[in-house]
């Protein structure tokens, strides 16, 4: 068995290559296992742990984590999974490719390759709502799009949360995850930009208010506001490029992407800069004046439904 891993998304990375040594351990005792990392084994030492038989056990894994920056690793890598001992398998973890390169094409073609991509919102749900049946509980992808919007897309987090509210009760609802887990303050920042956007005010100043009671002090606030325009930014800026070639090109993830697409949509680029110079202004005069910080901040947030 040869199965490659590669992919941006390092949650399910990590998730899959630990569940195939953990199944080969508990079958063979970790002694027929080897872990080599490309940037740090020698050419030679990769070949004797390829070529080299089991020792004291039916078979052997060899994990390989990118080996891709070996460049004689590389130039032989056909040949040397060719000649591999049929009482052997192989784990090549490389989360980065070239997809033009004759090594990737080499490892699409001879090795299980599985690619793990950052999931969009609804993948994120459907995920969630997998996770929750394996571990014993059930979760709706309604309830389950809730979460994400709540606490954010961070797989790790999420997969943490998800064991939190399964000890509370194996049947995940809204309730529960209102009760249980706590807004991130990003998520929250989008959605107080989202309302003053749509011109609801009265939401804007509540989750203002909401942020501040959570001891998100204004300069917090203020730099979250900024990366969510400088996401803004970038997808104005990304032409005709979907929302997937964006959050890839900027190293974004899919789903914040996506949900910011339809504010961006509501701004020209010059009313988009004219925001961004506005809280540099903010940003400045906290740092050398005695202002009152939440009040210019509340003023910006209600400039925010009307930008000029």
């Amino acid at each position: 068995m040869i199965v490659s891993l590669s992919g941006e998304n390092s949650f399910s990375l990590h998730l899959e290559l630990d569940k195939l040594v953990s199944a080969f351990v508990t079958e063979h005792t970790d002694m027929a296992l080897e872990r080599l990392d490309g940037e740090e084994a020698t050419f030679e030492q990769i070949q004797e742990a390829l070529q080299s038989l089991p020792f004291l056990a039916s078979r052997k894994m060899v994990v390989l984590r990118t080996p891709g920056t070996n460049k004689k690793f590389v130039e032989n890598a056909e040949r040397l999974l060719k000649e591999l001992p049929k009482s052997s398998d192989v784990i090549i973890y490389e989360p980065k490719f070239d997809k033009r390169s004759a090594y990737y094409k080499l490892l699409k073609k001879v090795t299980d390759f599985r690619e793990f991509g950052e999931l969009d919102r609804n993948g994120m749900a459907r995920w969630l709502a997998t996770e929750a049946k394996t571990r014993g509980g059930s979760l709706s992808q309604s309830d389950a799009a809730n979460l994400i919007d709540r606490v954010g897309a961070n797989q790790q987090s999420l997969s943490n949360e998800l064991d939190k509210l399964l000890l509370y009760d194996a049947k995940i609802s809204r309730e529960n995850i209102e009760l249980l887990t706590e807004a991130s303050p990003q998520s929250t920042i989008f959605e107080l930009l989202d309302a003053a956007f749509a011109g609801d005010s009265k939401k804007a100043m509540a989750l203002y208010d909401e942020q501040r009671a959570m001891k998100v002090e204004p300069p917090q606030i203020v730099a979250m506001l900024a990366w969510q325009l400088h996401i803004l930014a970038i997808i104005k800026t990304a032409g005709t490029r979907s929302p997937d070639q964006i959050a890839s090109e900027a190293k974004l993830n899919p789903f914040v992407v996506r949900k910011s697409a339809g504010i961006a949509r509501k701004l020209t680029l010059t009313q988009l800069k004219q925001l961004i110079a506005d809280l540099l202004k903010i940003d400045i005069r906290l740092k050398r004046e005695s202002l009152d910080a939440d009040e210019a901040l509340k003023n910006y947030l209600l400039g925010l439904s009307n930008p000029q």
